[in-house]
């Protein structure tokens, strides 16, 4: 099997331009290709690591990635599947979040001579001038055309800021200047970027001629997994202080019944053959041994083979009422957070991240899917004494460990 009916069979690719000739480039690890990450925080999330998984396996393969991030469209925000303008960051922020992304990517990708390389937009963006960017690159672009993409469509009733208007054409100009600097022929981003590559290649051809060689591919499920790794408490983080390895092991361990192959598939190295083997037969105990190889192979990936080993360990002895809390994750309480040594159970839900709102904690409560320390609450007014370590349950799967310090 070649790299790429791999990527197909795993479902990693939606469309695509110039197919045999991607093929072709990607069997014979002549891909030099770019996926970009705008860093809009300090740490990368499960959203971002499909992408990154894409990466390692076509390195794997002798291809050569170049991870762009987007320190320069960072300042102007990506419009694509958003409802309001992102929030404006200053030029330190986005620094600090930049090199952030780099300590993290080097986990899971190789970086040096002849190999993957990191590079920052900023250092080409920040230096064009207004007049040459309408003259040179504007000219290139059909404000009708821009203008006939979801991307934009659905920002046109709110409103859209002539700011993030010229993203698509920040992005494209990415692509050109990666082609001429560093010979990339190949880019790839989630479905909802569609628009903004074919921009880019559509650039290239424009300013090189016909004859220039760029291509575009799209990842199947790239905008699920945006949505992927939401949690009461926000994103799951790579970062481990952000998101603790316990935590991140349990993320996946909880995943619903249909999306853990797909999820295999997508996100882990686990042989294809073996995913899909377990595809045939996935019921009843193979379902929760499926969960198990999913959770333990993301969190070893992120966080390495003790780290997992600890989760995994953690997660069975919490679930079967034998072990250890020392692993769970822990919020701690002071005495400002109490009232007369007690906090509401829906406020303390909520505080912890059991909950996004009191209305999802009360009804929770009143449907029997909460406990304290193995008792069951069902009044949505009980107030919670906290001792030195209190366990609260959601449902049969997710713990949380309350402490109080003075």
């Amino acid at each position: 099997m070649t790299v790429f009916e791999e990527l197909k069979r795993r479902g990693l690719i939606a469309q695509m331009t110039d197919e045999a000739e991607i093929e072709e480039l990607v069997n014979a690890g002549k891909a030099t290709f770019y996926i970009g990450f705008d860093p809009t925080a300090d740490s990368l999330h499960v959203g971002h690591f499909m992408a990154l998984c894409l990466m390692k396996r076509l390195q794997m393969a002798g291809n050569r990635p170049i991870v762009l991030i987007g320190g320069g469209t960072a300042m102007i925000g990506d419009p694509s599947g958003r409802t309001d303008m992102r929030k404006m960051m200053t030029v330190e922020t986005i620094q600090h979040n930049v090199d952030c992304f780099k300590k993290q990517m080097s986990r899971f990708i190789e970086f040096g001579e002849d190999k993957a390389i990191v590079v920052n937009n900023a250092d080409w963006l920040l230096q064009l001038n207004y007049m040459e960017v309408l003259r040179e690159v504007g000219a290139c672009f059909s404000v009708n055309r821009m203008l006939s993409h979801e991307c934009y469509k659905q920002r046109m009733e709110r409103g859209l800021t002539f700011l993030e208007f010229n993203y698509m054409i920040m992005q494209s100009y990415d692509f050109y200047q990666l082609f001429q600097k560093y010979g990339c022929n190949m880019q790839f981003g989630g479905d909802d970027q569609w628009a903004n590559m074919l921009g880019g290649t559509e650039l290239i051809r424009r300013k090189l001629g016909k004859d220039a060689y760029a291509m575009t591919i799209t990842l199947l499920l790239n905008s699920e997994g945006k949505k992927m790794g939401k949690t009461e408490k926000g994103a799951v983080w790579l970062d481990a202080e952000k998101t603790s390895p316990y935590e991140f092991y349990q993320y996946w361990r909880n995943v619903a019944d249909q999306d853990v192959i797909k999820c295999l598939k997508l996100l882990t190295f686990v042989p294809i053959e073996q995913i899909e083997e377990m595809e045939r037969t996935l019921e009843g105990q193979q379902l929760n041994q499926a969960k198990e190889l999913l959770a333990y192979s993301l969190t070893e990936l992120v966080h390495g083979k003790t780290a997992a080993d600890q989760a995994q360990e953690t997660a069975r002895a919490v679930f079967s009422g034998k072990g250890s809390s020392e692993n769970m994750p822990t919020t701690v309480l002071h005495s400002e957070d109490l009232t007369d040594g007690g906090i509401g159970i829906l406020t303390l839900m909520v505080k912890i991240g059991l909950a996004p709102s009191n209305g999802e904690a009360r009804r929770l409560v009143q449907q029997g899917g909460v406990s304290v320390n193995d008792t069951k609450i069902t009044d949505p007014k009980c107030t919670i004494y906290p001792e030195a370590e209190t366990i609260l349950r959601k449902g049969k799967k997710v713990f949380h460990k309350v402490v109080v310090e003075n």
